[in-house]
């Protein structure tokens, strides 16, 4: 997989640049880390979903790595957008970073800049990010479209819509979530006990199931379901699905994907977002109610 994120359409929002220190970490699982930014400003203008970019080219430790991608990609390596995991209302802004692995055969280059994130970043470490933008956000009236919001998730899908969450249990008192996440074991889940702290204190407006596609470390249970998304399992959880909003993020087949299928003449395998797309249309949720976010 690619660290590149691909996001449906630009946004107008002004683009800033600032050197941030990292106050904190929290190791959320054994390949996911969240960086919690010190920037020196307590009024930071960004939405619950948006992102930020960091570029490679300013880690000393990288220089070899850029130079020989760029001599085999033939062209300058780009930045890297990572969604941001806190709301707009918290104290501090915050990033959570999955190291993305390299799989052959599958992954056309290893991963660049998360594995340094996550596995080599220090408290008091600096680095310049440029935020904020991104399309994958509520709407403005989002209480007059909806008072249902269903996020279908995956790994590091969970961070955008984790802030969402967070921002419109505050500030958006009609809307009720379902939140349904897929991860292979019990031990992959970002921001579990957070989630879980949540719905306690919501329980009528926060409904948290988590889908585990291998054996679960802990018992199946209320909220947590073994296997994978499905239409069945959405039609059981949304009750009114022309009435939901659904916002969907995970792993989606990449540019990389698409033509080593086109040129084994082939349709490319479906990721969690096209067999999630799929399922969400079966379950009978307008398209004009789907949000998507993906990378690949």
């Amino acid at each position: 997989m690619s660290e590149t994120r691909f996001h449906e359409s630009g946004s107008r929002r002004r683009i800033k640049e600032m050197e941030v220190m990292v106050a904190d970490l929290k190791v959320e699982t054994q390949d996911t880390v969240t960086l919690i930014l010190f920037t020196g400003n307590d009024h930071l203008e960004y939405k619950a979903g948006h992102f930020l970019t960091i570029d490679p080219h300013q880690f000393e430790a990288l220089d070899r790595f850029i130079t020989f991608f760029e001599d085999v990609k033939g062209t300058t390596e780009p930045t890297r957008a990572y969604s941001i995991s806190s709301a707009p209302h918290e104290r501090y802004l915050a990033i959570t970073v999955k190291e993305e692995r390299y799989v052959s055969g599958v992954t056309k280059y290893p991963p660049l800049l998360s594995p340094l994130l996550v596995k080599r970043t220090t408290r008091g470490m600096r680095l310049v990010i440029t935020g904020f933008t991104g399309p994958y956000v509520l709407p403005d009236d989002v209480e007059q479209q909806t008072d249902h919001v269903v996020h279908v998730v995956a790994g590091s899908g969970a961070v955008p819509n984790f802030a969402m969450v967070k921002w419109a249990l505050v500030h958006c008192p009609s809307i009720c979530h379902t939140w349904v996440c897929s991860n292979k074991g019990w031990q992959d889940v970002i921001f579990r006990e957070e989630l879980a702290q949540l719905e306690r204190e919501n329980p009528s407006r926060l409904r948290v199931v988590n889908l585990l596609t291998r054996d679960p470390v802990t018992p199946v249970s209320q909220g947590v379901w073994k296997g994978r998304i499905s239409a069945a399992s959405l039609k059981e959880l949304v009750p009114d699905p022309r009435a939901a909003l659904v916002y969907a993020c995970g792993p989606a087949n990449g540019p990389h994907e698409r033509a080593a299928a086109q040129a084994r003449g082939e349709e490319p395998q479906p990721r969690f977002l096209e067999s999630a797309l799929a399922a969400i249309r079966e379950a009978g949720v307008p398209g004009d109610r789907i949000k998507l976010e993906s990378w690949g």
